[in-house]
């Protein structure tokens, strides 16, 4: 017969390896998840501080994201203004050779070689979309297709864009304005192949004439290196602020997610304490209730 006397230990005991066993339950799974809690009621008063910051996360990693497209879009505005630049030197001392020689074998085709190199930049797409037409998608920027289709063109009339200009949201009520247009690069390219053009087919030894326009050609080109590099130097200004703001993104989300971590993330050192502990403390307990079931009368007299 049960001793009366050990009953009210045995409800008590109960108690005990009850709460030992959602403790070391509540070990356990921050053990496998990492986190001190599995929802947001579990972190307390730190609940409010972590779904603040959390907010403030997924803002900078927005304005990350987008600093990320629009250096994308930079970069890929100076490979084609870089590539009319390369192109447009390589031409430029071609005719000044023509012009000091008085020979133009192959000039001809170079001249049609730096057009089109002009024209596909112009022309360049990005997800289908021409690059350099502002809001004018429907159509491409550059109006010539060919050499010949500059000749007596106004060069007001050379670009079908408009003026509209690409922005993006890449810092705390920062709006950064990016978009380059054709037409920014200016008229005189067009002047310069117009020039050129209108010159006439040029065999290996140009006419007086052809001369001339050679060398208006290059003062042309000149002019429109100017502007071009003008919009170069302003796009650098751009990637570098795009550069700056994204990396200040970077640096607030990963500060950001240090503090959230201090409040969600689990020491998994001292959890690991605990879970020992309370596994011995469980073990324990089981081993002092199965003492205390056994106990009887019949032990006691004995």
């Amino acid at each position: 017969m049960t001793r009366v006397a050990t009953i009210p230990l045995q409800r008590t005991l109960s108690g005990a390896i009850q709460r030992s066993q959602q403790g070391l339950a509540a070990s356990q799974i921050q053990l496998n998840t990492g986190k001190k809690a599995h929802d947001y009621a579990g972190l307390g008063t730190d609940a409010v501080r972590t779904l603040s910051a959390r907010a403030m996360l997924a803002q900078q990693q927005a304005h990350q994201s987008v600093a990320s497209r629009v250096g994308t879009t930079l970069d890929l505005y100076a490979s084609h203004i870089n590539q009319v630049e390369k192109s447009t030197m390589d031409l430029r001392e071609q005719l000044l050779t023509a012009v000091g020689t008085k020979q133009g074998p192959g000039l001809q085709e170079a001249i049609e070689a730096a057009f089109n190199d002009f024209r596909n930049a112009m022309n360049a797409s990005e997800g289908g979309l021409p690059l350099f037409a502002g809001a004018q998608t429907n159509s491409t920027p550059l109006v010539p297709g060919v050499l010949a289709d500059t000749i007596g063109l106004n060069p007001a009339n050379a670009y079908a864009n408009d003026q509209s200009r690409l922005s993006a949201r890449v810092g705390d009520g920062i709006d950064v304005e990016f978009g380059i247009v054709a037409s920014d690069l200016g008229p005189n390219f067009i002047r310069a192949f117009r020039t050129l053009a209108e010159a006439g087919p040029i065999g290996e030894v140009p006419t007086g004439a052809q001369m001339i326009a050679l060398s208006q050609a290059v003062t042309e080109f000149d002019d429109a290196l100017v502007d071009l590099r003008s919009v170069n130097g302003e796009l650098g200004r751009k990637q570098n602020q795009i550069e700056t703001l994204g990396t200040r993104a970077e640096d607030r989300a990963i500060l950001l997610e240090e503090v959230i971590g201090k409040v969600e993330n689990a020491d998994l050192g001292q959890v690991a304490i605990d879970l020992a502990q309370r596994k011995s403390t469980l073990e324990a307990s089981y081993s002092v209730f199965a003492q205390l079931s056994g106990l009887s009368l019949a032990n006691f007299l004995n």
